[in-house]
């Protein structure tokens, strides 16, 4: 197991050669979720992403065309690896579920969580990935949280061996105002980075009243894949709101946000998962029990959330898609993406 130390200076030398070296092109990528809608075959998404320009993806079950608790297809899923190479596209990591066998988000029916990381080591290592998102659940589960990360400690300790045996490491995301990115930096020391790392998301900081930078600080050298996506965020008399958008329409400073990462984790690719809403989320804040699931919150971090929002400005909603356009929809986000991060991290 790596110490905080050890883990510090290989972090800190990674990106002192990083700054130093010429900048590498950097390759763009996907979370398959966020483009689902399009009910493609694996092999059909592979041929899009390589008419795109995507050069990374991480797929799930589902859009492997998994069942829930089927028996794993280990030729369907050799073929789909080289395919994938075939178009010039890595498929980085390979997407799990809650590990966290106590949240209300756990598939108790497809069995233990130990169950699940197997599970999803196989169909990983099958892949060639290197790293497997996993959650601890959702903000449903945020008033127990110690007991829910209790519960997922245990589980990581029985299959430390494992893990670790299988040479792909848990790359926990900060998800769906579950955790906060202090939590997951904890849990990670207490665990080991030799098992556990991050799947850093953009987006979901603001609902934990984050500021976005602030999670890449904390994150950013643990990271082992992303999830990203512009914000907009911006004061309202109850508190904060706040809208995914497409990359370059939000406020929260994306590019030097996607610049920094690059620079901190060189060779990882930015893996967009878009996810438009028409409407914001509202952070009532100022509301007398505002804070009751965010007892350990640092009053600073909490101002420089409040400090992002105040110089937001509000957003019109816009028209909800529709199941007949959800698919379309979503490739025309994640094009619009691309076409914004391409110029974003061009070499200069």
């Amino acid at each position: 197991m790596w110490n905080r130390r050890e883990w510090l200076v290989t972090a800190g030398a990674a990106l002192a050669s990083s700054v130093s070296a010429a900048p590498e092109r950097v390759k763009l990528g996907v979370e398959l979720g966020s483009i689902s809608a399009s009910k493609f075959t694996p092999y059909q998404y592979l041929d899009y992403f390589q008419a795109i320009g995507i050069e990374a993806a991480q797929f799930n079950a589902g859009t492997l065309g998994i069942p829930a608790g089927a028996p794993i297809d280990k030729n369907e899923l050799k073929k789909i690896r080289d395919y994938a190479a075939s178009k010039g596209v890595a498929l980085v990591s390979f997407s799990g579920s809650s590990i966290s066998p106590t949240t209300a988000s756990f598939d108790k029916k497809s069995g233990t969580a130990e169950d699940h990381i197997a599970r999803g080591l196989k169909i990983a290592k099958i892949l060639g990935a290197s790293a497997m998102r996993v959650v601890l659940g959702s903000f449903r589960d945020r008033p127990e949280i110690a007991t829910h990360l209790a519960s997922m400690k245990q589980v990581l300790k029985n299959t430390r061996s494992q893990i670790r045996d299988s040479g792909i490491r848990l790359a926990i995301e900060n998800h769906n105002a579950d955790l906060t990115a202090r939590e997951i930096k904890a849990l990670i020391e207490e665990v080991g980075h030799d098992i556990l790392g991050v799947c850093l998301d953009s987006g979901n900081p603001l609902v934990t009243m984050e500021d976005p930078h602030l999670t890449l600080e904390l994150l950013g050298p643990y990271a082992l894949t992303s999830h990203v996506r512009d914000t907009a965020v911006w004061r309202v008399p109850e508190g904060v709101a706040a809208r995914w958008v497409t990359m370059g329409q939000g406020n929260v400073d994306i590019d030097s946000w996607v610049k920094k990462f690059v620079a901190m984790r060189p060779g990882l690719p930015v893996l967009f998962e878009s996810l438009p809403m028409a409407t914001p989320r509202i952070m009532p804040v100022f509301t007398p029990d505002a804070m009751r699931y965010y007892r350990e919150l640092p009053a600073a971090d909490l101002a420089r959330f409040l400090a992002l929002a105040e110089r937001g400005k509000p957003l019109a909603d816009s028209a909800p898609w529709t199941p007949q356009n959800r698919g379309e929809k979503q490739r025309q986000e994640l094009e619009a993406c691309v076409r914004y991060t391409l110029a974003l991290t061009k070499p200069m």
